[in-house]
């Protein structure tokens, strides 16, 4: 009888601890799977063109976009990224016209409609410009996961900001990043397979 009662006790041990590892584990694992998901990136969004027409995301539907948050007032970032855009846009050749590239300023209070399609006379003329308030500009923030902050300079500011360039496909889904960084054979390998 003492021996079915330490046999009984262990086989419970056993059951005990197998029951409380496998709830553990199920739980690290659905807690690591919430971690490791990638925040979404890209969606609605509510600005005004450079030509001082309101639109939305669903505006740019059906075409691939290269989305690029910027200002107008930037030194160097910004007009490199978008010269570098216009260049590998003619190397896409006659996929050139499908691609739609968004600068959507991070500098409201200084990019008006107007102040963007100035700016914008330099650069490819696929180019759309984007402004709104401020509000209308930190919600585009938070789609794209992106950031900008404003940094005082002697005698104004300027904009910290990200300076990735986001690659959409035409249904609005994320495909992946142009890096400011990145060599121009993959920035253009990566623009040609968002166009497939």
């Amino acid at each position: 009888m003492l021996k079915f009662v330490r046999y009984t006790a262990w086989v419970l041990v056993v059951a005990v601890g197998f029951v409380s590892t496998s709830i553990l584990m199920g739980w690290w694992v659905s807690d690591r799977s919430r971690m490791e998901q990638p925040a979404a990136v890209g969606g609605g969004f509510s600005l005004i063109d450079h030509t001082g027409k309101p639109v939305t995301d669903a505006d740019f539907r059906g075409s691939p976009l290269a989305v690029f948050f910027g200002f107008t007032h930037c030194p160097e970032v910004c007009p490199t990224t978008l010269l570098r855009l216009g260049d590998l846009t003619r190397q896409l050749g006659a996929d050139a016209g499908r691609l739609k590239i968004l600068l959507i300023t991070v500098d409201p209070e200084r990019d008006t409609p107007a102040q963007l399609s100035l700016y914008l006379q330099s650069f490819d003329p696929n180019v759309v410009g984007l402004t709104g308030s401020q509000a209308q500009v930190d919600a585009a923030l938070t789609a794209f996961n992106a950031y900008a902050k404003k940094v005082p300079v002697d005698g104004g500011y300027t904009m910290d900001h990200t300076a990735n360039v986001y690659l959409m496909t035409g249904e609005g889904v994320f495909r992946t990043m142009i890096d400011y960084h990145e060599a121009d054979s993959a920035a253009l390998a990566k623009l040609r397979m968002l166009l497939r």
